[in-house]
Parts: C-alpha cells; sequence; structure tokens
C-alpha cells in the first residue's frame, strides 16, 4: 500500500516532464519541496519553464526527478506556524482541469525557500509564467497590443489611466505625494491583480498607495519611457539647457517627437504631473522634487555605474 502511495505520487508530479532543451529557464534555484506522503522536506534543485515548474536531484542532473504542472494553477504565499517562524513558504495549487485529470482533490505543492526575498521572486516568476503577458515588468508595445485586444482602443495602459485618475481626483493636495511610501503588501495585492489581467477597485485605496503604484510600473519597464537608444540624445539636450536655453527647447522637442508612438503617448500622459506641481504649496512637491522621483525611471542608460547615475 505505501509503496502503490509513492508511485502514485510521482507519478501525478512527473507527468509531463518533458523539458524543452532549447527553451531558455525562466528561473532556476535551490527550494525545499514538501512530500505529500511522508511530510518531510526534501532539497532539490528546481527550473522555471513556461508549462511547468521542474526539480532535479542536483543542478547539473539533466533528468527531471519530476515537475509541478503550471498551466491554470494558482501560486500564494503561505505563513509560518507560529510555532516553527522563519519559514518562507509559497504553494502552488492545481487549476480545476489539472485536479480533474490528476484526483488530487485540494492538494497543494507546498516549497520552502531560503529567505523572504527569494520566496518572493519565485512567485512572481511562477505568476509570470502562469498568467503572461503581465502588466507589471511588460515591454510597452507589448501590453498596449495585448491590452487593445481585450477592450477598447486607448493610448496608455489601463493601469496609468486609473492611477491618474484616481490621484486627479483625490490626492492633488496630498502632502508627499509620490514621495511617501503607500503600503506596500496593498501595492503588491493590487500589483497581483493587474497581473492577473483584472481590474481593481481604487474606492478605500489611500492615496500614497495608488502613487507607489504607478511609480512601481514605470520603474519596472524593462525599457524606459525613453528608450535606452535615445538616452546620449536626451542628456545632451539637458546639459544644452544651460547654455543654449533656446536651442535645447527646440532640440528637445525633435527628440521628444521622434519617440515610439507608444513611448510618446504615456511621457504625454504622466504629463499630468504638471498638475500636482501646481499645488505643490499644499504637496510639497516641486517641479525639482518630482524630478528627483520620476527622472531616473523616465531617463536611465541600458548600464548604470556611479558616473552616468551622476548625470
Amino acid at each position: 500500500r505505501s509503496k502503490s502511495m509513492v508511485l502514485g505520487e510521482l507519478s501525478r508530479l512527473s507527468r509531463p516532464c518533458s523539458p524543452q532543451d532549447q527553451e531558455k529557464p525562466l528561473k532556476a534555484g535551490w527550494l525545499k519541496r514538501q512530500r505529500s506522503i511522508m511530510k518531510n522536506w526534501q532539497l532539490r534543485w528546481f527550473v522555471l519553464r513556461s508549462e511547468a515548474l521542474y526539480f532535479y536531484k542536483d543542478q547539473d542532473e539533466s533528468k527531471a526527478q519530476g515537475c509541478i504542472p503550471l498551466q491554470g494553477s494558482q501560486v500564494n504565499e503561505v505563513s509560518a506556524h507560529q510555532d516553527e517562524p522563519g519559514r518562507h513558504l509559497f504553494e502552488i495549487v492545481p487549476g480545476a482541469g489539472e485536479k480533474d485529470r490528476s484526483n488530487t482533490g485540494h492538494e497543494s505543492f507546498l516549497l520552502m525557500a531560503n529567505s523572504q526575498s527569494d520566496m518572493e521572486e519565485w512567485v512572481r516568476a511562477i505568476r509570470r509564467a502562469i498568467w503572461a503577458p503581465l502588466v507589471f515588468g511588460q515591454h510597452l508595445q507589448a501590453i498596449m497590443s495585448y491590452e487593445s485586444q481585450c477592450g477598447p482602443q486607448r493610448v496608455v495602459p489601463v493601469l496609468v489611466e486609473m492611477c491618474a485618475s484616481f490621484i486627479r481626483e483625490q490626492g492633488l493636495k496630498e502632502e508627499g505625494l509620490f514621495r511617501a511610501p503607500g503600503q506596500t503588501n496593498h501595492v503588491r495585492e493590487l500589483q497581483d491583480v493587474f497581473d492577473r489581467g483584472k481590474i481593481p477597485v481604487f474606492d478605500s485605496t489611500d492615496v500614497h498607495t495608488v502613487a507607489s503604484l504607478l511609480k512601481l510600473y514605470i520603474r519596472e519597464l524593462p525599457e524606459p519611457i525613453i528608450p535606452f537608444s535615445k538616452y546620449t540624445q536626451f542628456l545632451s539636450c539637458a546639459q544644452l539647457l544651460s547654455k543654449d536655453k533656446e536651442t535645447a527647447i527646440t532640440e528637445l522637442s525633435k527628440q521628444v517627437k521622434s519617440l515610439p508612438q507608444v513611448n510618446y503617448n504615456l511621457l504625454k500622459y504622466i504629463c499630468f504631473l504638471d498638475e500636482v506641481q501646481l499645488q505643490s504649496i499644499d504637496n510639497k512637491m516641486s517641479v525639482q522634487n518630482l524630478a528627483t522621483v520620476f527622472g531616473p525611471n523616465i531617463l536611465r542608460p541600458r548600464v548604470e555605474d556611479p558616473v552616468t547615475m551622476m548625470e
């Protein structure tokens, strides 16, 4: 009986284990998994691919011991038991279709990371594999193309539109707007909702949380609003402003108009920040303060070092 149960577990985990060698792993690293029969922990090398999370006895192994299917699944952070603090746990819950095929009921796959940050990275990466395309960390052109297929045509991502609208209505006079941090857990919850392709409700949300969400979205763009290829030209315009303002503004206008359309639209849209600085007597966010907050996320080089950061 024990042998058949163990074989059943291996069968459940091993069914789709045929990773495509040519596919680049999305993430890899050591995790502990809890075996469903013995409830003990087993250290394994995990490799995340688009269709499943594979695990190996050693990182040099070429044949996977088993894998956890991802299609239709959910991944959740799990609070450690009060008697066992310091455990960084998360679970993968099979989707309805997966549960029907494997007869595993509501049983989930429990995993343990080495640290809180490592656990959060794994959860994020797995969600990316399950829900792709995401909103956060997605190229601007890709998210605009995706959203255009799912609803009315927009000039900027729905997240940006919602955040700007909420801030306009609720928080233009809020002191420290865009500087004071929002509620970290709530920001992460809202991020997850958007990444699942759903639209959250901001009604009772703190304005600093919405502002932090908008900053996070802009910061996580794989390429900034001003593309890497334009970095030198825009920086030159900025340096020219102190020498020949008229020429610099002319050149800056030329560079702005040369941006890809989706980048131009987003840059133009977030210029609602002008409305923020008009209320700087109340919110204490002058042009200079806003530039300090947003500048590095709008314009940054492909490779950052101390020299380019100072520039």
